[in-house]
C-alpha cells in the first residue's frame, strides 16, 4: 500500500468514526454505579489517534485537512439522515419510522454540541501536537501523542456534554469526569498503535555498481 493510499484509508476511518459516533451519541451507558458515558466515547476517541497519526506522518496542514474532511462528512451525514426521516413511510412500516426517528433522529442540540466540540478540540489537538513536535523533534512521540490528546479530549468532553445534556441529565459533572477518565485510558492504550503506525521504515539502499578496474 502506497503512502497516499494509507492517507486515504486513514481519512475514511476518521470520517466513518465521526459519523458512527454522532449516530450512537444519544445512548447513555452506565459502567458500574457511578460511571455514565455516551456510547460514542470509544469510537470518537479513535479520531484523535488518527489525527495524531496523520500529523506525525504527513504534517500539520494535512492533519487540518483531515479535520475539514471530517466536518464535511458530519454535515453531509446529518443532512442525509434528516432527508431520510422526512421521506413518507409506507403505511405498513410506521413502526420502522418510529424506530428510525428514535435511533437516528438527531435534534439540533446534539448536532450543535457535536460540531462545536469537534472543531474546538480537534484544532486544539493539532496546535498542541505541533508545538510539542517542534520541541521534541523525533524523540518522545508518546509525549506529544498523549498530552495533545489529553488536553483536547478535556475540552471536547466538557463542550459536548454541557451543550448536549445540561438540564436533562443529573450530575452532569460526573458524566463529564466519567467520560474524560475513559478517554484518558483509551489514549494511553492506543499509544503502541500510534508508535506502530508512525514507525519510520528505513529505505533500502541500492547497491552501487562495481566499476571495472583497468
Amino acid at each position: 500500500m502506497s503512502k497516499d493510499q494509507k492517507l486515504i484509508l486513514l481519512n475514511v476511518i476518521f470520517a466513518s468514526s465521526l459519523v458512527v459516533a454522532n449516530v450512537i451519541a444519544g445512548k447513555i451507558v452506565m459502567l458500574g454505579e457511578n460511571l455514565t458515558i455516551p456510547a460514542a466515547v470509544v469510537v470518537y476517541a479513535v479520531t484523535f489517534l488518527i489525527t495524531d497519526i496523520v500529523h506525525e506522518n504527513y504534517g500539520r496542514e494535512q492533519a487540518k485537512q483531515t479535520i475539514i474532511f471530517g466536518f464535511i462528512a458530519q454535515i453531509f451525514a446529518s443532512v442525509m439522515i434528516l432527508f431520510g426521516q422526512m421521506l413518507p413511510a409506507a403505511p405498513f412500516a410506521q413502526e420502522s419510522q418510529q424506530a428510525y426517528e428514535t435511533l437516528l433522529g438527531q435534534n439540533a442540540r446534539f448536532v450543535i454540541a457535536s460540531l462545536a466540540a469537534y472543531l474546538t478540540s480537534q484544532y486544539l489537538d493539532v496546535v498542541i501536537f505541533s508545538k510539542l513536535k517542534k520541541l521534541t523533534n523525533t524523540r518522545h512521540k508518546w509525549l506529544r501523542n498523549n498530552i495533545s490528546t489529553a488536553s483536547s479530549q478535556l475540552i471536547d468532553t466538557t463542550v459536548f456534554i454541557t451543550i448536549a445534556f445540561i438540564g436533562s441529565v443529573p450530575n452532569i459533572w460526573i458524566m463529564i469526569l466519567s467520560q474524560y477518565v475513559i478517554k484518558l485510558g483509551i489514549a494511553v492504550l492506543d499509544t503502541p498503535i500510534f508508535y506502530l503506525l508512525t514507525k519510520k521504515r528505513k529505505q533500502k539502499r541500492m547497491d552501487e555498481p562495481i566499476q571495472a578496474t583497468s
